[in-house]
């Protein structure tokens, strides 16, 4: 996940938040009154989105952003955080929160680990890509010398993971046209 933006905003860990239900003006805003300046925003498919640092290091804000306060009642906001820690290699983070409350929340290291007022909200669509529920963990290891999970079919895991919510939400995809707001 964290290269899809990687190359895109070099020596930047950011964020990108996709919104419904309310403008563009609204959704930056909003970031920008939690010290979050938008380095890319745009509207595709129905969403609102922007790209924006995790932290603020200018101000030694390295709090999580309150996303609550840009998904007002008839809004809905989905986040993926490239890298939530990249200096600690944790993997990228999604939640979904809608009329301001935490639907669903989870990193992607561990997809059983879902988390918000509803848990299940996408569970379908990650058993259908086989990224949870039966056969989707790896057990080849125990019984094959050498076998490396990783290399054979786990690369690929955060673009599958990606892909499924994508998919769920109908968001649009990359190439998304940047409108750039800051260097």
């Amino acid at each position: 996940m964290s290269d899809l933006l990687y190359d895109a905003f070099p020596g930047h860990e950011v964020s990108l938040v996709f919104a419904r239900g309310l403008p563009l003006s609204a959704l930056t805003s909003g970031l920008r009154g939690m010290n979050r300046e938008p380095l890319a925003e745009g509207e595709a498919g129905g969403w609102v989105w922007a790209v924006h640092d995790m932290v603020n290091d200018e101000l030694e804000d390295w709090e999580n952003v309150d996303y609550p306060q840009v998904c007002p009642q008839g809004a809905e906001v989905v986040v993926f955080v490239t890298e939530p820690c990249s200096a600690k290699a944790h993997g990228p983070g999604f939640s979904y929160l809608r009329d301001g409350g935490w639907t669903l929340s989870f990193s992607f290291e561990d997809l059983s680990q879902r988390g918000g007022d509803n848990p299940d909200y996408l569970s379908a669509e990650l058993l259908a890509a086989g990224l949870i529920g039966p056969g989707s963990e790896c057990t080849e290891w125990e019984t094959e010398e050498g076998h490396d999970c990783y290399e054979e079919h786990e690369s690929d895991r955060e673009i599958r993971i990606a892909r499924a919510i994508a998919e769920a939400f109908a968001l649009p995809s990359p190439p998304l046209a940047l409108a750039v707001t800051a260097p």
